[in-house]
């Protein structure tokens, strides 16, 4: 069996070859073959320098620029993937023993499975060797984008006030004179402000995680860490650099064993870290670019002026449902979320929060069909083969309640909105805090304030309001009697009754 690599390249294009011809009605490559990059990877020079080589970006940009690549364009926009954390450490030795290659999985609602291998990705860089060359990579005149899958919490600001976490240990060492770069900030500033002393055009940054106003966020973070180190740097970025808003959606659950084992069973494959997707895709992206851009319209990316109403309809409507369903799932026992999607119970609750909750708290969308788009997030989620864990979706909750679910609460406050489902899923979610679930077996919680809310969770059922005290978590809304009185509700029938109870009271 082949292990990937571009020499293997010419051995599983010979199969998906042999395949096509063997089936030659068939969209997609099967039977044990799987598609190859069909350009000369050879001829590729970067455009774009990518911080966060995760599942996520490489089932999403990645791949858009990948199908580019086969239509012929963007051969001058292959990517140069950089990690900065220590744990990126796996990602190097696997894109220099794989040649930056991996194959993606997309996993069909009806069984059937689809594979391609990437090869839009053309280098990779670890921060941590070498700091010098990952500056001076964007500081190049090849590289226009320097784009971002960080998560929520890469992003370095406090979750109420919103601003710049100048004390982050990380942050503080980046900003002492003459020190080396260590963070995303530092390295991103640092190749600005090279290009701003060399007369360059600063190249553009693209933020691609789920945060509302994502271009905006980055922005701010990144023009208030320049400020701390050079306030005239600072101020020539708030205005010289492009920071564009982006919407991205699909659901990228993380590789497993089985993925791989499959991959080689299936496709023959020997690949290190695949990566498996639902069939769905989507990105919307405001079209601000300071050096140009790939025709990422051929691809299938919409264009926009605003992207805001479109991230919001995502945020408020996927992402929060995704937390409407992993707590309760979980504490129920369930463990992925098409187990808890298929339960007719479960999904009339979802829906029931779209509708009566979600959906008033958007602006008008026009072309889009919001019933029909809320009916296929129920099919997304349940699609089995998927195989997206509650765990995955459970994980750094105190970064993603407050961004995806809370401002729904805020607006239906303000509005005399209903508020009971919102404040349902946030007693959930204090009550997977606990550790563990109904039956006693024990939650790893996986939170960057694992501790403290742990620590409260663990002390509310004698003072029911401990979880809810957080203010760095949910601002005033201890201070709310509407919002008080429905979350206690939820969480009595979790302690008393468990999930399927609390969730049946809801639908009430």
């Amino acid at each position: 069996m082949p292990k990937l690599s571009a020499a293997t390249l010419p051995l599983l294009a010979q199969q998906a070859q042999q395949a096509q011809q063997a089936h030659p009605a068939q969209p997609a490559p099967e039977g044990g073959s799987a598609a190859v990059p069909g350009y000369d990877r050879s001829t590729l020079t970067t455009g774009i320098v990518h911080f966060g080589m995760g599942g996520f970006h490489r089932a999403h940009q990645a791949m858009y620029l990948d199908r580019l690549m086969n239509q012929g364009k963007a051969s001058d926009w292959a990517i140069c993937g950089v990690g900065v954390l220590p744990q990126d450490e796996k990602m190097k030795r696997v894109m220099a023993e794989q040649d930056c290659l991996y194959t993606l999985l997309l996993k069909n609602p009806d069984g059937t499975r689809e594979a391609r291998v990437i090869g839009s990705v053309a280098q990779y860089l670890f921060a941590p060797d070498d700091p010098e060359a990952v500056i001076e990579k964007m500081a190049s005149a090849e590289i226009r984008i320097v784009s971002l899958t960080v998560t929520e919490g890469g992003y370095n600001f406090h979750h109420v006030t919103g601003e710049f976490d100048a004390t982050n240990p990380d942050v503080v060492l980046d900003l002492q004179p003459g020190a080396a770069p260590r963070t995303t900030f530092g390295l991103i500033t640092e190749a600005l402000a090279r290009r701003r002393a060399r007369g360059m055009t600063p190249f553009t940054v693209m933020s691609c995680d789920n945060i509302q106003g994502n271009g905006d966020v980055a922005r701010k973070m990144f023009t208030a860490f320049a400020t701390l180190k050079d306030p005239e740097l600072g101020a020539w970025m708030q205005t010289a650099v492009l920071f564009p808003n982006s919407m991205v959606d699909r659901i990228t659950p993380v590789t497993t064993e089985a993925d791989r084992e499959s991959i080689a069973a299936e496709f023959g494959i020997e690949d290190q870290w695949p990566v498996v997707c639902e069939p769905f895709e989507q990105w919307v992206l405001e079209d601000h670019f300071s050096l140009g851009r790939p025709p990422y319209e051929d691809a299938g990316v919409q264009l926009v002026k605003d992207v805001e109403p479109y991230e919001l309809m995502k945020l408020r409507l996927l992402n929060a449902s995704h937390q409407g369903l992993c707590y309760f799932g979980y504490l129920a026992g369930y463990r992925y979320a098409h187990q808890v999607a298929q339960d007719p119970l479960f999904a009339r609750f979802l829906l029931d929060y779209m509708d009566k909750e979600g959906t008033p708290t958007l602006a008008d969308l026009p072309g889009v069909d919001l019933p029909l788009y809320k009916r296929t997030l129920i099919e997304r989620f349940s699609n089995e083969y998927v195989r997206d864990t509650l765990a995955r979706l459970c994980a750094e909750s105190s970064d993603r309640i407050p961004k995806w679910l809370l401002p729904v609460v805020r607006i239906n406050l303000a509005n005399d909105g209903d508020i009971f489902r919102s404040a349902g899923i946030v007693a959930s979610w204090a009550r997977y805090a606990e550790g563990t679930d109904e039956s006693g077996e024990a939650i790893d919680v996986v939170d960057r304030l694992k501790e403290p809310l742990m620590a409260a969770a663990a002390r509310q059922r004698e003072d029911k309001l401990a979880f809810l005290a957080n203010r760095e978590v949910f601002g005033d809304l201890i201070d709310s009697e509407r919002f008080v009185s429905a979350y206690l509700q939820t969480l009595d029938t979790l302690h008393t009754a468990g999930a399927r109870a609390a969730v049946e009271q809801l639908l009430r």
